[in-house]
């Protein structure tokens, strides 16, 4: 790869790398996990990057290439350790007018969502992300009428989750 390609990649890779932290933390249970998958997805960014074309946004193209390495990826580790996320205890310790009302409502959530399948999870976080059905079925290569499908499920089936 040429100085100014290489130049462009680590440019557009700094400024939207929360992406790839977004993804990591969506299929991730801990610091090392997280930091690894981080690592490959930026591999493979570095890989594929050479054929991006931009027929989509740049973010759009990243999120498409980060969700289906760690899909990839996590499917392929049959091993799973249970692990306790380390946010969650480092949290534990709180001030008492510390009203934690929301961060346990979005903890609830977090975990309905890690419930869910590979896709679905990418889908709910698109979804989270504010991008449109149109960017969505873009990402995960699926057509617009496809992603409102699945996203209806996806919303029913969280519910469930949520209020068993």
């Amino acid at each position: 790869m040429n100085k100014e390609l290489e130049h462009l990649f680590v440019t557009e890779l700094e400024n939207n790398q929360n992406i790839v932290h977004k993804v990591c933390s969506l299929y991730t249970n801990d610091k090392d996990s997280h930091n690894d998958l981080f690592q490959e997805i930026t591999i493979q960014l570095w890989k594929a990057y050479p054929k991006f074309r931009g027929d989509a946004k740049f973010s759009t193209w990243m999120y498409r290439v980060a969700l289906n390495t760690a899909i990839t990826l996590y499917r392929k580790s049959k091993k799973r350790v249970q692990t306790q996320d380390y946010d969650s205890v480092i949290n534990k310790i709180t001030a008492k007018e510390y009203d934690d009302t929301e961060e346990k409502r979005l903890k609830l959530m977090y975990d309905a969502i890690k419930q869910l399948g590979d896709i679905e999870k990418a889908l709910i976080f698109l979804y989270l992300e504010d991008k449109d059905y149109t960017e969505i079925a873009e990402t995960l290569g699926i057509t617009e009428v496809n992603a409102r499908v699945k996203m209806n499920r996806v919303k029913n089936k969280l519910r469930t989750i949520l209020n068993p």
